[in-house]
């Protein structure tokens, strides 16, 4: 069962249980780390083991995810509405995917939580105390994996991929025009927030540096523990 805490006052309106059937994952990192790799591979082993599994992240919610994957697209946001729009997004991904899965008995992987929003608008300068209350309603997960890769892996994976985003490079509060600079000195402090929030959420942490399949052994064994005692399908 996962006990539902919340990390500050606030609640989702009209949900007052006290503990849940499911169990509720989280991956979090920078960009590069693997993190989508590994919700993936997660994904199909639960399933193949007989557990009841869905999965979800960021800007994913119908409500608002894709008002605002278009906002970001303008890079006119200002750090206020950028956060309200992720809260939302997070309230109604929450209120709609993530309790009804764990009030179904399901193992819910989430790619991101509250916590990359956080460890990005504390690099942008936004107030501490402000982002604890705004994130307050969410639900303690029973884990949160930290995936951790130095910047000397991150760079290479970024760059096999989509390349160098405008928010993730921190185009938008560093000055100058060279965005790889900006991604080494963007990513160097949002690592640094990840490292202070962690102590305060209880992040586990995993080297993200080796091979997939290394990071996902790994993986499998840490969660082992957490998933006892849970229902598979069919029993």
């Amino acid at each position: 069962m996962t006990k539902i805490r919340h990390y500050g006052t606030g609640t989702i309106p009209g949900f007052d249980s006290e503990e849940l059937p499911g169990r509720l994952i989280v991956l979090e990192g920078t960009d590069g780390v693997g993190r989508s790799t590994q919700v993936a591979l997660l994904h199909e082993w639960l399933e193949a083991n007989g557990y009841a599994v869905t999965q979800t992240g960021l800007a994913r919610s119908s409500l608002v995810g894709p008002g605002l994957l278009r906002a970001k697209q303008g890079h006119t946001l200002g750090d206020i509405t950028l956060n309200l729009f992720y809260a939302t997004d997070f309230a109604d991904r929450l209120e709609k995917e993530i309790i009804p899965a764990l009030r179904a008995g399901f193992v819910c992987l989430t790619d991101r939580y509250v916590y990359s929003i956080i460890a990005r608008a504390l690099v942008r300068g936004v107030d501490r105390t402000w982002l604890r209350d705004l994130f307050g309603f969410a639900i303690v997960p029973d884990v949160v994996f930290y995936l951790e890769a130095d910047l000397d892996h991150l760079i290479p994976r970024v760059l096999a991929g989509e390349g160098f985003d405008y928010w993730e490079s921190g185009t938008d509060i560093l000055r100058g025009d060279d965005i790889f600079e900006n991604f080494r000195t963007y990513q160097t402090r949002l690592i640094a927030q990840f490292h202070q929030i962690g102590k305060e959420y209880n992040f586990i942490q995993v080297d993200a540096n080796r091979s997939a399949h290394e990071l996902f052994t790994d993986l499998r064994r840490q969660l082992a523990p957490i998933l006892k005692g849970m229902r598979l399908q069919g029993n």
